[in-house]
């Protein structure tokens, strides 16, 4: 199995298959609006803008797991466009751990481990995935999205 093997689900209910973005490197983050790290969208988005044109995506994908996203994907999403000006694709609002884990989720968190776990300790955990599928690198919540700049323009240049 691949992550190209794994199904998503937009906001709006549209589902389709992550083999969409065979070929561009994706950056793949658990969002949460109402979390102190919140303030993370604004380099994400800007990375986005920034080299979307060169093919990267920046999927979003909101979680309540840490009770900071109450609604439902939906209303995530307007909280992201309106308080956020996020343009990259948000996603359904999705389990990071445990048995009802999201599929994506449960593959990332498989194939990676964090600082102590492969468990998702907290909102804004980031993954980079390559042009192949291959995950390049987990990123920590902590991590702002700026400091890894460079290893998203490496992946692009591949």
């Amino acid at each position: 199995m691949s992550i190209y093997d794994i199904k998503v689900q937009k906001s709006d209910g549209t589902e389709y298959d992550l083999s969409m973005y065979k070929g561009k490197p994706m950056l793949i983050v658990n969002t949460a609006t109402k979390c102190g790290l919140s303030n993370q969208f604004d380099s994400l988005e800007n990375l986005y803008k920034k080299y979307q044109d060169e093919g990267l995506v920046v999927l979003g994908f909101p979680s309540n797991q840490f009770f900071q996203e109450p609604g439902n994907g939906a209303e995530a999403e307007q909280a992201c466009r309106m308080s956020y000006g996020v343009t990259f694709p948000m996603h359904e609002m999705v389990k990071l751990n445990g048995s009802e884990a999201h599929p994506l989720f449960k593959y990332l968190t498989t194939h990676t481990k964090g600082l102590l776990s492969s468990k998702i300790k907290w909102n804004f955990t980031k993954f980079l995935i390559d042009k192949e599928g291959n995950i390049v690198k987990r990123y920590a919540p902590t991590d702002n999205p700026n400091d890894f700049e460079e290893d998203i323009k490496n992946i692009i240049n591949e």
